[in-house]
């Protein structure tokens, strides 16, 4: 079973890591959490909005982290403490699913953006690593 704030916690250093792999593999550009905050509250270009747009990302990072532990402990996922194989196979599929659901939904039908295939490549690797450190973190850090 995954408290809720092991899953909060979790999350926050899964998106830590996961930001630091986007700053150190990225191309620079605002992340869609920027061009969603230029879209509906800001009047400027994303890139005007890199700072908000970091901050809305490590918010939805550490609620899908919640979400997470939410979810597997209503469906008995058997993740948490001491189950790290699982823990990592539910984390990375969820991981997974981020990607998806930030693909098609956030970045196609909310930004209306297209984005290339190498920005969903490394879209989905960031997601990837999120997983894991969420796996992980869930696993080792008890709360």
């Amino acid at each position: 079973m995954v408290s809720i704030l092991s899953g909060l916690v979790g999350g926050l250093v899964a998106t830590i890591v996961m930001t630091m792999f986007m700053m150190g593999l990225g191309d620079d550009s605002p992340p869609p959490t920027a061009a969603l905050w230029a879209k509906y509250v800001g009047d400027e270009r994303p890139e005007s909005y890199m700072m908000q747009g970091m901050v809305l990302h490590m918010l939805y990072g550490i609620g899908a982290g919640g979400a997470f532990a939410v979810g597997v402990t209503a469906l008995g996922l058997g993740v948490g403490a001491g189950v790290l194989t699982t823990s990592l196979l539910w984390a990375v599929i969820y991981g997974l699913a981020l990607t998806v659901v930030g693909a098609i939904f956030w970045m196609r039908i909310v930004l209306a953006m297209e984005p290339e295939p190498k920005m969903v490549g490394m879209f989905a690797f960031f997601h990837l690593v999120y997983g894991v450190v969420l796996g992980a973190s869930v696993t080792y850090i008890p709360l």
